[in-house]
């Protein structure tokens, strides 16, 4: 019986998770805040204040995409503007924009994070209603204040990974390393500063990185964990390789769907750029309806964001369609963006169902653009295990959330769910690799397994947390 069998056969076992603090360089001290909402020395040479606007239209593209680089197509200035000119994420939603903007002494940006002041927690995909109810339960109103409003740092109606502390290269360059995680260590405080002075329940910052998932746990933020479903580039040349690392069911299983969809009087096109015309935009959005309503779900999004999408970062779109090959009617479509080292899905929706239509437009096209560009990864968006067998290995994402509330029931039951449930998120991660991945060879999964901190050994699941920044 091999060491996965033997797992497999037994009952999984997940160590105490313990974390190895590194001690902060210099403390960040929070001053009075109003619209200068803090300020903070992270250097001997370089004195930081913390303020919020109302727009992202406040900051110049130029130093907001300074800070937030190429390589995250959501975190581009052109993509917030879209969604709030759009009424997509703005006030009357419950989406109150009031970015984090850090600048130093003579008013140079130096850092952003996307921030909006939220009176639900619709649209977010890290759920945290039934924390809302407990803070009721376990006396939240005797702070004097209620769940909601609170704070949330993410990209509106988007799972994807990356970035939330957003520095300037510049903090880099005049500093190094050291002086970019003050600037970033200045924003998490500032976060928190902005929650007290307006006497907010809680500050949320969700699909960050795993080193900004760190460095806030490090200053009070307590730590979260996910689950989602990725593909990884292992170096293929064509959709041909990826499938020879596969076993035998499963790739003749992903082979089938991809003869179905050949055989359906359907084209697949992958459009970019200005290949993508007013008539796919407007087919797309009325796909897009469809999968709402089918799914008793809300239209975040309107029209013009996707009219807006199109005309602002075309470049980074890649929509993939299904065309009848009689009519020449678009019938589906599905909507990826792209960075410089993944493809992320983000919607998909259809007027018409094919045999297996759905896999071949969401997961294997990007797979084969991803081949084709030379791209690291491929995320597919939020749930969804049957991911799995197709590619896509469960991968952990991260969240932080700094709740206002002091030493209470409310924290202490919160402390305690994150813990059981980061056991949970653990167990399930390795169980599914193990159980459902499609790949060849156990050495597959003990590396995917141990580049999210698990390792298997002695028939039991350890878990191995890296060191704090």
């Amino acid at each position: 019986m091999t060491a996965l069998q033997c797992i497999l056969a037994l009952s999984a076992l997940i160590s105490p998770l313990s974390v190895a603090l590194v001690p902060p360089r210099r403390s960040l001290r929070g001053a009075g805040c109003s619209r200068r909402m803090a300020e903070t020395e992270a250097s001997d040479s370089l004195s930081i204040s913390v303020e919020l606007v109302s727009s992202v239209t406040d900051v110049d593209p130029e130093q907001w995409n300074a800070c937030a680089g190429e390589n995250n197509p959501f975190l581009q200035h052109s993509f917030f503007e879209a969604l709030e000119s759009s009424g997509s994420a703005c006030k009357t939603e419950g989406w109150e924009p009031v970015h984090l903007v850090a600048k130093g002494e003579d008013n140079e940006v130096l850092g952003v994070v996307p921030l909006y002041r939220k009176s639900h927690s619709m649209g977010e995909y890290v759920f945290d209603q039934q924390w809302a109810s407990f803070h009721r339960i376990a006396g939240g109103s005797m702070f004097g204040r209620g769940y909601y409003p609170k704070l949330q740092s993410c990209v509106p109606f988007t799972p994807a990974t990356g970035p939330r502390l957003l520095v300037h290269p510049k903090a880099a360059d005049r500093g190094g390393e050291e002086e970019r995680l003050k600037v970033m260590m200045t924003l998490a405080q500032g976060l928190k500063a902005v929650t007290d002075k307006f006497g907010l329940s809680s500050a949320h910052v969700t699909f960050l990185t795993r080193e900004e998932w760190l460095a806030m746990g490090r200053v009070g933020f307590k730590q979260r964990l996910g689950v989602q479903y990725h593909w990884r580039n292992q170096g293929y040349e064509t959709f041909d390789d990826f499938l020879a690392t596969l076993k035998q069911p499963k790739r003749k299983n992903i082979k089938q769907e991809r003869r179905r969809v050949a055989q359906a009087p359907v084209t697949i096109k992958r459009l970019r750029g200005a290949e993508i015309e007013p008539r796919h935009w407007e087919a797309f959005y009325k796909f897009y309806l469809n999968t709402v309503e089918q799914h008793w779900a809300r239209d975040y999004l309107t029209e013009d964001f996707f009219n807006r999408l199109g005309g602002s970062m075309s470049d980074r779109v890649l929509l993939v369609v299904a065309e009848e090959n009689d009519t020449g009617e678009l019938v589906a479509g599905a909507l990826n963006l792209i960075g410089e080292d993944c493809i992320y899905g983000r919607n998909w929706g259809c007027s018409k169902q094919y045999d297996s239509l759905h896999f071949e437009c969401c997961y294997y096209q990007a797979i084969e653009a991803a081949i084709e560009l030379g791209i690291d990864r491929v995320e597919a968006g939020a749930q969804g295990e049957h991911k799995i067998r197709r590619g896509y290995l469960p991968t952990l994402t991260y969240s932080a959330h700094y709740l206002a509330d002091g030493p209470g029931p409310f924290v202490e039951g919160i402390e305690n769910f994150l813990e059981e449930e980061r056991r949970q998120i653990y167990h399930t991660l390795a169980v599914l690799t193990i159980q459902e991945s499609p790949f060849k060879g156990e050495d597959v999964l003990t590396d995917h397994l141990a580049s999210q901190g698990v390792i298997l050994k002695d028939n039991s699941i350890y878990v191995e947390e890296p060191r704090r920044v």
